[in-house]
């Protein structure tokens, strides 16, 4: 089930919104002082390429320094993703298909205005979960 739901994602709007990280990042790239945020934003786009089967989770030791380091990445690029997620998420809620698709697209927002000291891992639990 989760491999028809990411291919749905990918066809309707993950390689969308997998190219607007990856032009982030690459963007961030050019300054050496960003790469840190290049590198969260190149794993959060492969996350939003592909994004049923796995979850985001707090990193129990992340602290100031991910606080402040997400403060700046709202400013460099955290803003237009996040409202990249939004505007995509209304437009497949529209449809009956797309309304598990748009629910994902709308539990990405906060990861995409705040990537530092966050983890993507497998999901263990949920509909969709292996047993």
């Amino acid at each position: 089930m989760r491999f028809i739901l990411n291919v749905i994602w990918v066809i309707l709007s993950g390689w969308v919104l997998f190219l607007g990280y990856m032009l982030a990042g690459v963007l961030l790239c050019i300054p050496i002082v960003t790469i840190p945020w290049a590198i969260a934003s190149f794993r959060i786009g492969v996350y939003a390429l592909w994004p049923f089967g796995r979850e985001i989770v707090s990193k129990p030791k992340a602290g100031l320094g991910a606080a402040l380091g997400n403060v700046i990445w709202v400013v460099l690029a955290g803003w237009w993703l996040a409202i990249a997620h939004i505007v995509s998420g209304i437009a497949l809620a529209v449809t009956i298909i797309g309304i598990p698709m748009a629910i994902a697209d709308f539990k990405l927002v906060p990861v995409s205005l705040m990537p530092l000291g966050k983890d993507i891992v497998p999901t263990r639990r949920g509909p969709f979960a292996e047993n």
